[in-house]
């Protein structure tokens, strides 16, 4: 008889072990990630189990396989096939982990602030469970990765309510067991404040540790704090040094950075090329504020050849990710047609979308469109009201625009000392247009005690920053000793340098001076010229001049037509001269003309032989001068 136990225990050491499903792969590996349930710790096992339960189709193996490249848990870090697998298989895990990376970016792995708001919506809307894998990870498995992402979900109000001393907790406990990135974020804390006392010793003393162990954030961070003096004393190269380091190993962050280095030269030569480079590289990354730079460098041709198009396309690239600044540049490319279809009505709503976000810029812009009915109804108090949101944040050219509307009754009472009170607060910023009206206040005594020394220093200083108002107006000054002593030759010097800008009043007075010689060497065909310039721009004064010299020959041959032209021209627009000298000139007209034909008639009546003939021309006519125009 045979024994039938025996033989059956021999069959059964010849089978083969069952082959593990998808879901025994996924929980092996999930034990030796952590070391759970008695297994060894071995993250390099569990990758090839999480592989394992991929090519069998297990749903959630990618985002944990994505979590492990991520953080270098078994695996060498490489962000790049973290995304990858997080987009594969876009489970709650791998959604919360993608809209962090579209969110803040990690080098290779583009920044996309609109599909990162996307995500997280999908987050917020599963509530407290979309964080179950995370929270599962940081508190009972103590994963130093887990915690940190622990932190981050309190930190940004993923998938819980925001509290900044939880996150502290969970990224110091992430940080103490070494993990770099909760060291990096741990002196970020420090640095700000966040959920702890600020120490900024501490803070660069964690960003040190995160740094040594390749942590382009942190690596980032010191760069920063060299800039600012946090925590360590101000270094330009120091600053450039963290900031190329972090660059050449893709950080956006420091891309953009490196970038203001080189257009500012800050800490190296200053070379707009390079930092023309450096935006790029960092705007190809999705990260918002170099797409707003290189959007300035093509619109100004900064470091690469000027492309209106191409500075559009940046600025709205940074826009529809949420960048205020870009949304006011974009605003004001459709204003103004530059690089992109004009359009009120869209320059009008990237300037609301920008002024939501508190951006002072597009306050002030806000209010010009209300001043000036540009995409929207005129609303004269709504854009007092913009002039002075922005003003109060102190920008210049706000306080300017409020100060205008102040002077001349636009939206507000008119209150010509709130009008100085605006004008001197962007003047002391150097604001060239406010430093020429407060000039102006104190030569005429609007809303200030007359003060023509005050108002020759206010002119010079606007005049040094080349406006042609001011220019003009300084020149005026020397010209009559307004504020300064008299002296002609500065008074062309200063008119010269404002008509060189093509400003009419300038190009009008220097012609007086080149007509009279007064501080220069007499000069009638260029006098023609300049008042020849300046009437064309519709300078009334100067349409007065040119018709005098065409009256007299001055300059020019008379041509009487011409004269009678500019001086019609300019009366019409209210120059009294010119009316004065064109009722003289048509009534002597008239008259020459009625005893032109009274003559004839008479030479008519008495001729009597056909070789007597009267030749009767009418000559030149002669005249005084004019007083000279105001």
């Amino acid at each position: 008889m045979k024994n039938t136990k025996q033989t059956f225990t021999e069959k059964s050491c010849c089978y083969d072990p069952p082959t593990p499903t998808a879901e025994d792969l996924f929980i092996s590996a999930e034990d030796h990630l952590y070391g759970r349930h008695g297994r060894s710790l071995d993250r390099e096992y569990a990758i090839v189990c999480l592989q394992q339960a991929i090519s069998q189709g297990h749903s959630g193996a990618h985002a944990v396989l994505g979590f492990c490249y991520e953080f270098g848990l078994g695996v060498a870090i490489n962000f790049i096939l973290a995304e990858r697998h997080y987009i594969i298989d876009a489970n709650l895990l791998g959604v919360i982990r993608l809209a962090f990376l579209r969110k803040y970016g990690r080098p290779g792995v583009q920044i996309n602030r609109i599909e990162a708001d996307y995500w997280e919506s999908k987050i917020k809307a599963r509530g407290s469970d979309a964080i179950a894998w995370i929270r599962r990870a940081a508190i009972e498995y103590s994963c130093s990765s887990g915690q940190y992402c622990l932190g981050v979900c309190y930190h940004d109000g993923i998938g819980i309510s925001k509290d900044e001393f939880e996150a502290f907790k969970w990224y110091k406990e992430s940080a103490e067991q070494g993990n770099c990135r909760g060291q990096g974020i741990l002196g970020y804390c420090y640095g700000e404040g966040f959920g702890v006392e600020k120490c900024e010793k501490t803070a660069i003393q964690w960003y040190r540790l995160a740094a040594a162990q390749g942590e382009t954030v942190a690596i980032y961070n010191i760069g920063y704090c060299y800039e600012d003096g946090i925590g360590v004393p101000k270094d330009q190269n120091e600053t450039v040094k963290w900031y190329r380091m972090a660059a050449e190993q893709g950080n956006a962050f420091a891309q953009n950075s490196l970038g203001y280095c080189y257009e500012d030269g800050i800490g190296v030569p200053q070379d707009k090329t390079m930092a023309a480079i450096w935006y790029r590289l960092s705007a190809e990354q999705g990260y918002p504020w170099a797409q707003c730079n290189l959007g300035y460098c093509y619109q100004n041709g900064i470091g690469t050849e000027k492309d209106i198009v191409k500075g559009a396309y940046w600025y709205a690239e940074a826009a529809k990710q949420g960048h205020a600044r870009a949304q006011h540049n974009l605003g004001f490319c459709y204003q103004n047609g530059i690089g992109v279809t004009k359009n009120l009505e869209s320059a009008f709503s990237w300037y609301q979308k920008s002024a939501n976000q508190g951006n002072i810029f597009a306050f002030h812009s806000l209010g010009f469109c209300y001043q000036n009915g540009l995409g929207v109804e005129i609303d004269l108090r709504q854009s007092v009201h913009w002039y002075t949101r922005s003003a109060e944040y102190n920008h210049a050219p706000a306080q300017l625009s409020l100060g205008f509307c102040f002077r001349n009754g636009i939206g507000v009472e008119k209150d010509e000392k709130e009008a100085v009170k605006w004008f001197r607060l962007a003047a002391m910023q150097g604001n060239a247009l406010a430093q020429n009206s407060l000039g102006f206040c104190y030569e005429e005594g609007l809303g200030i005690e007359k003060d023509h020394k005050f108002a020759a220093y206010w002119y010079y200083k606007a005049a040094k920053q080349n406006n042609p108002w001011a220019q003009c107006n300084l020149g005026f000054c020397y010209a009559s000793g307004v504020g300064v002593r008299e002296n002609a030759s500065k008074a062309i010097y200063w008119y010269r340098k404002a008509a060189q800008q093509n400003h009419a009043r300038a190009q009008d007075k220097l012609g007086v001076h080149l007509q009279t010689g007064i501080g220069c060497r007499q000069n009638l065909e260029l006098a023609i010229r300049y008042f020849r310039l300046a009437a064309q721009q519709g300078q009334i004064g100067a349409q007065y001049h040119l018709a005098l010299c065409y009256e007299k020959g001055l300059g020019v041959e008379v041509n009487l037509q011409e004269a009678l032209t500019w001086f019609e021209i300019a009366a019409s627009a209210g120059c009294r001269n010119s009316y004065g000298r064109l009722r003289q000139l048509l009534l002597q007209y008239c008259l020459e003309n009625q005893f032109t034909e009274d003559m004839v008639k008479m030479n008519a009546s008495h001729q009597s032989d056909a070789d007597d003939r009267t030749i009767v021309q009418t000559s030149n006519w002669i005249s005084g001068y004019a007083a000279s125009a105001a």
